[in-house]
């Protein structure tokens, strides 16, 4: 199953968790979602999106001014 892809790049707090949220729901368990944001602030946002709602978060990373991150739905 390929992963799901999230273009998060231009939006700021919190509309990248609040729409990474509703495409997890949309999830299997197990389910992968890969995010790209530009807003630096996503680094820590879905950090702690992850640890609030039990999900992986697989890889964060950065290229150029593009943070992309892969979350796993576990619950």
């Amino acid at each position: 199953m390929p992963n799901t892809f999230l273009d998060a790049k231009g939006l700021n707090c919190p509309l990248p968790i609040l729409r990474a949220k509703k495409a997890i729901q949309g999830l299997d368990i197990g389910g992968l979602l890969d995010i790209h944001a530009t807003d630096p602030g996503a680094v820590k946002d879905f950090a702690a999106f992850c640890r609030s709602t039990g999900n992986e978060l697989v890889s964060s990373a950065q290229e150029g001014n593009v943070y992309k991150f892969t979350i796993k739905r576990v619950n």
